[in-house]
């Protein structure tokens, strides 16, 4: 049986790198497995959102802040009706989908772009820097795609509605000021433009940066510590 040339059979896998209906599966489980986690955390992050901006909130008074987690749980459904624990959570869970394809479609590219020709034993510095740079400029390209999503979450969990009276606030008929995720980005496209979505974008893209450091660092000091991936270090 004649053997194909190697260079034939580098093609082939080359081809098979993406298998779109493999990604398609693996995004559709990942994005069912995002859904059903966010939403069940939804109520623990709204509550931390509102623990933190409560203090400049114009929406509620001094003496009506919540004194903490316990209270804030407790409040949030007598006040806000019980749904309000999700408010946002739609637009966290739909900016999985997005951010998984892009970071998929983009990962390889900058790797291409950084790496080209980089070897990794004898220009180690050269390559720490082209990694950390392709990591960063991926996480960074689809953080700006996707980023207004999570503003308007942000924004949509801020909001608990402007309260005129006590009773209207334990009543949970507040007046709030979006609707819902649509309603929230035509509000803000209307009222502070589009630049508006973008607001603290950079320092997120900072943060996606120490991210892809960590991931950059985690093999060589594996490799600095003798420590196999299976857990026990080559002394044992």
């Amino acid at each position: 049986m004649q053997r194909e040339p190697p260079k034939k059979k580098q093609e082939k896998s080359e081809k098979r790198l993406f298998d779109p209906t493999s990604f398609g599966k693996d995004l559709l489980a990942g994005g069912v497995a995002a859904a059903v986690s966010k939403t069940a955390v939804a109520p623990i992050e709204r509550v931390k959102l509102l623990l933190q901006v409560q203090a400049s909130s114009k929406q509620i008074s001094a003496e009506a802040q919540y004194k903490g987690m316990v209270d804030c749980l407790v409040r949030i459904p007598h006040e806000q009706g019980f749904f309000s624990y999700w408010r946002g959570n739609l637009a966290n869970v739909i900016r999985y989908f997005p951010t998984q394809a892009l970071n998929f479609a983009f990962k390889d590219k900058y790797k291409q772009l950084f790496m080209s020709g980089v070897n990794k034993e004898k220009q180690f510095w050269r390559w720490f820097l082209a990694n950390l740079a392709s990591g960063g400029a991926a996480g960074a390209t689809s953080l700006c795609v996707v980023y207004p999503l999570d503003f308007a979450r942000t924004r949509l969990g801020a909001d608990i509605g402007k309260v005129r009276r006590r009773m209207m606030m334990q009543s949970g008929e507040a007046e709030r000021q979006y609707k819902g995720t649509l309603d929230c980005f035509v509000k803000i496209h209307q009222h502070e433009g589009i630049n508006a979505f973008f607001r603290g974008a950079f320092s997120n893209i900072l943060r996606g940066t120490g991210g892809a450091l960590v991931l950059v660092l985690y093999d060589k000091i594996k490799e600095f510590l003798n420590i196999d991936i299976g857990g026990s270090s080559s002394g044992d």
